[in-house]
């Protein structure tokens, strides 16, 4: 067997994506010629191929062909305006673009000439190839085994400019032991193991779920994607297709509890087995109701893009240590210090540093320095806080630059914005710090609600006193849109913004 045979022969799943089925040789074939034809663009292994796509069927070909040829993608938030894309294809240096039509015709005047256009579906930029025809007259890709490329992750991290994440090649004779490593954390982590059926209903321009994607379709036999999050369709789609791995996140969460009685007993969901959560702290709240609904099956991984995914915490430990983000997996290491780096003691809040050993190193493209800077003893901090128990078990309070010091008094907002979401008609919602005469800062809260939802101060703060201690209330609450940043998450930092402009000193 060619070391090129090898690649395409660890195509196991049979894709779907609304009326689109793809069986693993018609995926193994696209990607061997999309990887070839990346070649012939120029590409070699270690280059970046950007994405502009909204989800569908093409992100297959792109991990399939950059798993053979080690070139890496990097997705962008289709969201984006033309002045935040222009930021990441010259920062991360693609040297070609996939871009959905309409997509590309939103953003054509910041590409540099030097990135080659590959468009899906009609545009009107006049450099760009169409992609089915273009694809259908490439070579399949016929060179040696390489490192595979992956999804290279932009974060923005506390500082809000994006900085892409670029980890170290692993060298070729060490692949085996490695992806067995991988294969076990992901089926911990994750749930994904050999032959099972796997359903995506999130945004692939996000690690998380590309990370799921990525390993389902190296491991499962069916993996079902979703266009977009649909709460009812999500239901239909575990009954219709057996689906006993999904991966969902809190907001999610949010949305299914609130579908009425009548819609959940609608559907079957009982081929489900485990439910995959990263990307944000649970409530507590919300996680019991999702047990006590879909069974003792919900399983959260505390993760990023930077450390990869560090502690892992099933249904039975979530209810017997609310608010946990579980204990290290596979030889991950977790220390809680000071600013100053001195160890805290056990229960006590500090910067979470953590490593794991499973994932290569990694630095910041074109910013080595800040990988530096958040490195102390070989583990990193992404500056959150928390405190290990006597057992292990991590319990994450917020992050350090949301923190508010009201009157003295350490107050962290994920615990109050845990709680809103709880609360009929919410969205979305942030609590933050804001200048205060008397106590330096207080507490104020922006809430999106659901649309055509009616939601008063009165009644959210009440809601708030039933379940917090009185300090911890929001003294102001409004409700408007909130801002996100280029991976989705909401962006404190500018809501921050314009309360602190003038003020001597900000948070």
């Amino acid at each position: 067997m060619t070391d090129t045979s090898k690649q395409m022969s660890s195509v196991r799943a049979t894709f779907h994506f609304e009326r689109c089925v793809m069986d693993a040789n018609t995926q193994a074939t696209r990607g061997a010629q999309l990887a070839g034809g990346l070649m012939a663009l120029g590409l070699r292994e270690g280059d970046v191929l950007a994405v502009l796509l909204r989800n569908s069927e093409l992100f297959v070909d792109v991990i399939h062909a950059c798993r053979q040829a080690g070139i890496s993608f990097c997705p962008i938030n289709w969201h984006f305006t033309p002045e935040e894309v222009s930021v990441l294809l010259l920062d991360s240096g693609a040297r070609v673009l996939i871009a959905h039509g309409d997509l590309l015709d939103a953003i054509n005047h910041v590409v540099p000439q030097s990135v080659a256009v590959l468009m899906v579906g009609e545009s009107q930029a006049p450099s760009a190839k169409a992609y089915e025809s273009w694809l259908s007259e490439q070579r399949p890709y016929s060179g040696p085994l390489v490192s595979p490329g992956a999804h290279m992750v932009y974060t923005s991290g506390t500082t809000g400019r994006p900085k892409g994440v670029v980890r170290d090649r692993i060298p070729v004779a060490e692949l085996e032991s490695r992806l067995e490593q991988s294969r076990q954390l992901v089926e911990l982590a994750l749930g994904i193991s050999a032959g099972c059926r796997v359903l995506v209903p999130a945004p692939l321009y996000h690690s998380g779920p590309s990370t799921f994607l990525q390993n389902a379709l190296r491991l499962a036999e069916r993996v079902v994607l979703m266009s977009h999050f649909d709460a009812e369709q999500l239901l239909a789609l575990i009954e219709s297709h057996s689906i006993d791995v999904v991966y969902l996140v809190p907001i999610m969460y949010v949305r299914l509890l609130r579908l009425p009685e009548t819609v959940r007993q609608r559907y079957n969901i009982s081929s489900l087995r485990f439910v995959a959560s990263t990307g944000s702290a649970c409530s507590p709240d919300v996680k019991r109701s999702m047990i006590e609904w879909f069974g003792p099956i919900i399983n959260e991984t505390y993760a990023s893009s930077e450390a990869g995914m560090i502690t892992t915490i099933s249904s039975s430990e979530a209810l017997q240590r609310p608010g946990s983000a579980g204990r290290p997996v596979l030889g991950a290491k977790v220390r809680i210090l000071t600013e100053s780096g001195e160890p805290v003691p056990t229960g006590e809040i500090g910067l979470i540093y953590v490593r794991q050993p499973v994932y290569p190193d990694f630095t910041y493209r074109n910013n080595d320095a800040a990988r530096r800077s958040i490195e102390r003893d070989g583990l990193i901090s992404l500056g959150d806080m928390g405190y290990l128990d006597a057992d292990g078990y991590l319990y994450l309070c917020d992050r350090a630059s949301d923190m508010v010091i009201s009157g003295g008094v350490n107050i962290y907002p994920a615990e109050i914005e845990h709680r809103l979401l709880a609360f009929p008609g919410i969205a979305d919602c942030a609590v933050f710090g804001v200048p205060d005469p008397e106590y330096g800062e207080r507490l104020h809260a922006v809430v999106e609600p659901l649309p055509g939802a009616e939601l008063t101060q009165e009644e959210m703060r009440v809601w708030l006193k039933s379940g917090l201690a009185a300090f911890k209330v929001p003294r102001s609450i409004e409700l408007a849109a909130l801002p996100r940043d280029d991976t989705g998450k909401i962006a404190k930092r500018k809501l921050r913004d314009k309360h602190w402009q003038g003020q001597s000193r900000r948070v």
